[in-house]
């Protein structure tokens, strides 16, 4: 496991008053939504390293002594310059901001609540994350979902300027998603994940309507046709990765697997008598359940004996047990400890609980897989920009060629709408007037 994420568990939260400022200089700085937590998360072990040993945050040479840090630790180049743009961007707080927040302090009694400048008695949005965490964990959201809509949140509060949330008005809504489609120029999909979000937040935790918004200028969607691999180009990638990530990607591509759906299938969920994967809780909260590639299973038992030897290792070395969901462990008390209850594909090191001062083990991360795959596409000399989706693309736009019905793909990749299964139409070579034949040829 990575020594940064190690370290996550043991590092200090950024205090709330320097967070807000950071999220509304991410924001002015034009910082992509989908890095806003890695930057976050440099600034959380910049601030602890300076604690550490003594450095000033707002100098240079502490900055340059952190990169050194990193580089100690066998973090990548390209970490260490995000690192170095995300502390650069937390030096613009300490320079500017900071004399801002101190004439604030001394008019703070003149200040309207209805104006949008910080104030050094900003309100206190601790209370409206707890209740957003409730909210979506009580409707059993993905964990995704509550990190995309915190992520949203958290935007329209530096938006704002840390507002009382009692006092944002559907205007401030208005302004925050033209500012995404205008000046961000954010896709149509992001800007639609942040107005289901906000649209979630003002109904379910602000307790309030959202109101029309009419005049919100909205990002254009553009049609988007899925890329497609060629069964060859499958195989040339498949031949450059390693165990057992050559095996996910059979999966991936075999079954039409989510990268989530094939991390998080458990020893249980795989039926080799009758040749099925029971996929539980994909998106949406749905089950299905897909039949396995023959040619494969020779592979899949051989791993699950690795797998069976895995557990037999953790249990003689007293582990607590693999993670389950919800209220399982307390249901069934015995059953992290279980085979059955084991991940198919899990995690190489044990991941320790400080709280509870345990041992467990997780699945296999993504982003493994992700770059596995990333370097294989490129041995491979793949043209195409292909990803561990592009399997599950493939998976279906190969099934629609051989004339499979398209219901019957809609039930295999889970699809709740047809039309969302429909995309596959536009990624196979229609037939022709020329190319038809008549019936009589047949």
């Amino acid at each position: 496991m990575n020594v940064m994420q190690n370290m996550d568990n043991l590092v200090k939260p950024i205090p709330s008053e320097i967070k807000i400022l950071y999220d509304a200089l991410l924001i002015k700085r034009g910082v992509p939504l989908t890095a806003h937590f890695y930057y976050r998360k440099w600034l959380r072990y910049y601030l602890d390293f300076c604690f550490k040993y003594h450095h000033e945050k707002s100098k240079k040479e502490s900055l340059l002594h952190f990169i050194k840090k990193l580089k100690d630790k066998n973090q990548t180049e390209q970490q260490q310059k995000q690192a170095f743009h995300a502390i650069s961007i937390f030096s613009g707080i300490k320079n500017t901001d900071q004399d801002e927040i101190g004439a604030l302090k001394n008019k703070k009694e003149n200040i309207s609540t209805k104006k949008t400048c910080i104030k050094s008695n900003s309100a206190d949005w601790r209370p409206v994350y707890k209740n957003l965490d409730s909210e979506i964990k009580l409707r059993h959201y993905s964990p995704k979902t509550l990190e995309a809509y915190r992520g949203w949140v958290r935007q329209l509060q530096g938006f704002t300027r840390s507002k009382d949330p009692q006092l944002l008005s559907s205007t401030d809504v208005k302004d925050f998603l033209t500012y995404l489609a205008v000046k961000r120029k954010v896709s149509a999909s992001s800007q639609n994940q942040a107005f289901n979000a906000l649209l979630f937040f003002y109904r379910h935790i602000l307790k309030n309507e959202f109101g029309e918004l009419k005049d919100v200028v909205r990002a254009k969607r553009k049609p988007y046709i899925p890329v497609v691999l060629s069964r060859e180009e499958i195989d040339g990638i498949i031949k450059h990765l390693r165990y057992p990530f050559d095996l996910i990607v059979k999966l991936l591509y075999g079954c039409g697997l989510r990268l989530t759906e094939c991390l998080r299938f458990r020893v249980q969920d795989i039926n080799f008598d009758n040749g099925i994967l029971t996929v539980h809780d994909g998106k949406g909260k749905k089950d299905r359940t897909v039949p396995l590639p023959e040619t494969i299973l020779p592979e899949l038992k051989a791993h699950l004996e690795s797998v069976i030897a895995l557990h037999q290792n953790d249990i003689e070395a007293g582990y607590a047990g693999t993670f389950l969901v919800g209220l399982l462990e307390k249901k069934y008390k015995n059953a992290a400890r279980e085979l059955v209850w084991q991940w198919f594909f899990p995690a190489k090191t044990l991941t320790f609980i400080p709280d509870t001062k345990e041992y467990r083990r997780y699945y296999l991360h993504h982003t493994h897989v992700q770059k596995a795959i990333k370097r294989a596409v490129g041995r491979a000399k793949i043209t195409k920009r292909a990803s561990a989706h592009t399997f599950r693309h493939s998976f279906a736009s190969h099934l629609l060629q051989a004339n499979y019905d398209i219901r019957t793909i809609q039930e295999l990749l889970g699809h709740s709408d047809v039309r969302t299964t429909m995309i596959y139409t536009h990624t196979i070579k229609s037939q022709t007037i020329k190319e038809a034949k008549s019936p009589l040829d047949f």
